[in-house]
């Protein structure tokens, strides 16, 4: 990756240069106030990304809680950072648990995390033994939010966060041993272009991690939402799982298989103290919970599995 390291810094400069999100004073402000605590133990093995260290009085957790929700909505957690519980609004731990035990290790790999969100995942590949962690979004929130769980786990650790899409990246970066792409697929307009790009970031070899929402259909079977689906605009391609079986062939992968197929769940996400918007209650069919609110069927995730050839 040494071409792109060297590429990197001006590439940093110019997105930093042009992106200006309104509240981006205010979440640096609370970036710096965040107060110095020392860490005895970190754990990125257990459900919640845990930091543990000085013993906070009430006072102290209620003004650190304030200092955290100035990052709101936190959309995927959970942490606990010195008895302070961010309890966001995907139990991440769950799709964590579902896909760990269907993957390559990632012990001594070099890991990319497409459209990262604020690194929940990441910590938690740490945790696995990954040798290296690098997390792509470009949502500033989500940067920030990763900075402030950075300030307490601390920054010596091999996980890194770049405010860039996976566009961004070298086109033969041809790098990663194992590359994850959750959430992520059925926002993109062009479907077999997303796969290209994270096939040209992965070695001969390497393994391809990919969670996306999937619809009950046979092959060639695809839905693309003529307006929006479960209230989000930005849904282009839905397709089978043996649809995107074929996709991920014809991209250039092998041994593709499915590792997990589970309907998303109220418990799993919800509206918290964390994240006061709308959630996914909020998007199914009142009369019917098997039915978005538009009646497209409710949110089913596959996760793929495949090689590079």
């Amino acid at each position: 990756m040494s071409a792109w390291a060297e590429q990197l810094p001006q590439q940093l400069e110019r997105i930093h240069s042009t992106t200006n999100h309104g509240d981006s004073h205010r979440w640096q402000q609370a970036l710096e106030q965040l107060p110095q605590l020392q860490a005895t133990a970190v754990d990125f093995g257990a459900d919640a990304v845990t930091v543990s260290g000085e013993t906070l009085s009430q006072q102290q957790q209620n003004s650190l809680t304030e200092l955290l929700k100035e990052f709101h909505p936190w959309r995927k957690g959970p942490f606990l950072l010195h008895g302070v519980s961010i309890d966001a609004e995907w139990r991440s731990d769950l799709k964590w648990q579902r896909i760990t035990g269907a993957i390559t290790s990632v012990e001594d790999r070099t890991v990319l995390d497409v459209g990262c969100g604020n690194g929940y995942y990441g910590w938690r590949m740490l945790g696995e033994g990954a040798k290296l962690v690098v997390g792509v979004d470009p949502t500033q929130l989500f940067l920030m939010q990763f900075q402030a769980i950075e300030h307490f786990v601390g920054n010596e650790w091999p996980h890194f966060m770049l405010p860039m899409g996976v566009e961004d990246l070298p086109a033969t970066l041809l790098s990663f041993d194992t590359v994850f792409s959750m959430g992520v697929f059925y926002h993109r307009r062009s479907p077999i272009d997303h796969l290209l790009e994270l096939k040209n970031t992965l070695r001969p070899g390497g393994e391809l991690v990919l969670e996306t929402l999937v619809i009950k259909g046979n092959k060639g079977e695809v839905l693309l939402p003529p307006g929006r689906y479960a209230k989000m605009r930005n849904v282009w391609f839905i397709p089978s799982p043996d649809t995107l079986a074929v996709w991920l062939r014809r991209a250039g992968f092998e041994n593709v298989r499915v590792a997990d197929i589970s309907a998303t769940t109220v418990q799993e996400q919800r509206s918290t103290d964390w994240m006061q918007f709308e959630s996914l209650r909020d998007y199914l069919s009142p009369d019917d919970a098997s039915m978005t609110i538009e009646g497209h069927p409710a949110p089913v995730r596959a996760v793929f599995i495949a090689t590079k050839r």
